[in-house]
């Protein structure tokens, strides 16, 4: 049975199609649209991966049903012939704790979910209703970024609120990129070879859209920077993370932003690119630290790093020492710099990194970082959070759901 992954980020998408069979799945077909609804210096594209075969076209992609349009039209073109489609959905809130199919019923709650995460789950609804008018007849299902940590303790997912407001709104830290963080617990544990029990981790997912960190004992999450929505946390490409709640009370009351304009100006305008004032995308700002905008492109980057530092330097302190220190997606993976800066100045929790190891890292495979003598382990690992969405999607379809 051929299952069909996406992978909604705010600016990409990506894609993989699985040969799933007896708790299997293996890749026959992947690929990703990158800088979906970017505006920077580079040009939009997708590329496709079949085989040996390796392409790439550089087109203009809008949206996120663009990007699926033309998913769809390789596929076609290369008579792939696909049994069902999963989504990664980053927010079910309190009404999906684990994976569910997609019914009439199922679609209603996930839109009630839409403004919970309000730069991903619209676009991954987008897609479940695109791919709903181009192939009706296929099955879909959905997995959620906030299953993973159902199991923060009650005094991490907490917000220090009368209980009236907790109980009424469901008012808590939910936490995101489970898929991610289930996918690097369980490799972490492979590679070095200790199993989940005993392990503590510290993991940090930095995408080129959302970024979060999460501390991780015995493979499950005790505490992650994300909170009710995946606003909160880290300085990320357009959202603020971290500031004053006051903040926006004194906009709305004083300077009369209407809600709606003021979710737009956290999400969509700040954080790298609010700072910066050149991209959403890291690495333009690395590019321009030496051009006529180098000082916004050096204090945004700046900024980026020390709230990460922060959150690694918090969880390391809650699990009492870490084991691994986790770098995944696209920024973790493929961006030296940003490790080099992270880790300076982090002796104090065992943690030394071999800058000649960093630079030469390449982002296609899992590479270990840390100097010898080090008591922290420093890796890469790649992420797949697709490979997640399969087993949940295996996982439904052997039960014959869909």
């Amino acid at each position: 049975m051929n299952i069909l992954v996406f992978n909604c980020g705010s600016s990409s998408l990506g894609y993989k199609v699985f040969e799933a069979e007896k708790g299997t799945c293996q890749v026959l077909v992947s690929g990703k649209a990158h800088r979906v609804g970017v505006k920077g210096k580079e040009p939009s594209f997708i590329e496709h991966r079949y085989g040996q075969r390796h392409t790439r076209q550089e087109t203009p992609i809008a949206t996120h049903r663009q990007a699926a349009g033309l998913v769809f039209d390789y596929l076609a073109g290369e008579k792939v012939h696909l049994d069902a489609v999963g989504h990664r959905f980053v927010h079910g809130g309190h009404l999906f704790q684990k994976s569910a199919l997609v019914t009439p019923e199922n679609f209603k709650k996930l839109k009630a979910c839409l403004p919970l995460a309000p730069l991903h789950n619209p676009t991954s609804l987008s897609m479940i209703e695109e791919t709903g008018r181009l192939h009706p007849g296929l099955g879909q299902y959905v997995t959620f970024d906030s299953a993973f940590h159902t199991t923060l303790p009650e005094q991490a997912y907490t917000y220090a609120v009368p209980e009236t407001l907790r109980k009424k709104f469901s008012y808590r830290k939910y936490g995101f990129h489970g898929l991610s963080y289930t996918y690097v617990t369980l490799k972490a544990a492979e590679f070095l070879r200790r199993p989940l029990k005993g392990l503590k981790l510290v993991a940090c997912h930095l995408g080129t859209g959302g970024s979060s960190v999460a501390a991780i004992k015995d493979g499950y999450s005790v505490d992650t920077s994300m909170g009710f929505s995946p606003l909160q946390g880290l300085m990320m490409s357009t959202r603020c993370g971290d500031i004053d709640p006051m903040l926006s009370l004194y906009l709305m009351s004083v300077f009369g932003y209407r809600p709606d304009a003021l979710l737009d100006k956290l999400n969509r305008e700040s954080g790298l690119l609010g700072v910066s004032g050149i991209s959403s995308d890291l690495r333009d700002i690395i590019q321009s630290f030496h051009g006529p905008e180098g000082e916004d492109a050096k204090l945004s980057f700046s900024m980026y790093v020390q709230r990460l530092k922060k959150y690694v330097g918090a969880y390391a302190t809650i699990l009492q020492g870490m084991d691994a220190l986790i770098f995944t997606d696209d920024i973790g993976v493929g961006n030296h710099l940003v490790r080099e800066k992270l880790c300076q100045e982090m002796d104090w929790c065992g943690l030394f990194l071999d800058e000649e190891l960093n630079r030469q890292a390449k982002s296609d495979a899992i590479y270990r970082l840390e100097k010898p003598g080090s008591k922290v382990a420093i890796l890469t690992i790649p992420t797949d959070e697709e490979y997640v969405i399969c087993r949940e999607g295996e996982k439904l379809l052997s039960r014959r759901q869909i």
